[in-house]
């Protein structure tokens, strides 16, 4: 069992669901991006997803589109990335987990990102527009490598399909909370519960809900049911609206420490 799985462990012991954070790498500068991590570490956050950023994410919402813009014109690619992350990895204990989009991992290719992914210490990667069929090149290679391929669930997948990513899923299944693209929501979607306890229902894999999650009231009332809660777009707010590096650590730590005390039960 990697960290990934320690984690999801010890919280279910605890009764106690997970804060998964987001934040894009190179947003501002990596220097910043290594900066936030420790700081969510520190505040409590369980999983930290650290974003590939890409010229088109689809699944993206506008501030984390904005926030890729800005990492990529500052010239920051995959490679200085897992550079970042294995700097990282012997100053934090929590799972790290790659996210974006498949075209950088296939332009490096599959065996050199595998490799350095795990050389690297990244604990799972998480390819939004990348499904198992077609993803299996290399999901079995970082699954060999040591590094959990998650995948992601929505409101539209059959109870077929959902019986298939919990199988293939490894580390947790992220569940899509609504039909559309990132963003913090002043509401959540309906029908949320119901979907994550059937996925829960189907195998012993932790569900994990993201998009529109957006304050610490919103995490609580989806960490009753689900086992941990996805955070980004608000994160990435944090962020754009501070002045300078410190005052966006500063102001990431205290939304984190906010959202870890009201999943805390």
């Amino acid at each position: 069992m990697g960290r990934l799985g320690d984690r999801f462990a010890a919280l279910r012991e605890r009764g106690e669901a997970a804060l998964v954070c987001f934040v894009t790498a190179g947003d501002p500068d990596l220097e910043s991006s290594e900066a936030l991590v420790l700081s969510m570490a520190e505040s409590g956050a369980d999983v930290i997803e650290i974003g590939m950023p890409f010229s088109d994410p689809i699944a993206e919402g506008p501030t984390i589109q904005r926030a890729s813009e800005r990492a990529l014109a500052g010239g920051v690619n995959l490679r200085a990335i897992l550079e970042m992350v294995r700097g990282l990895r012997s100053k934090v204990e929590v799972p790290l987990v790659l996210m974006g989009y498949a075209n950088p991992v296939h332009t490096m290719g599959y065996d050199a990102f595998s490799k350095s992914a795990a050389e690297a210490g990244v604990d799972g990667i998480i390819i939004a527009d990348l499904p198992p069929e077609e993803g299996a090149p290399l999901y079995d290679k970082c699954n060999a490598a040591g590094v959990d391929c998650v995948l992601l669930a929505a409101p539209t997948t059959t109870p077929e399909r959902m019986q298939l990513l919990v199988e293939k899923t490894r580390g947790f299944l992220y569940y899509v909370s609504l039909t559309g693209v990132t963003g913090a929501r002043s509401e959540l979607a309906g029908g949320i519960e119901d979907a994550v306890r059937s996925a829960q229902s189907l195998a012993r894999v932790p569900v994990c809900v993201g998009f529109g999650i957006a304050t610490p009231e919103q995490a609580r009332e989806v960490g009753r049911y689900a086992d941990g809660v996805v955070v980004g777009s608000a994160i990435i707010d944090r962020i754009e609206g501070a002045a300078n590096r410190e005052d966006a650590v500063d102001a990431v730590a205290r939304f984190v420490a906010e959202l870890k005390n009201a999943l805390r039960r």
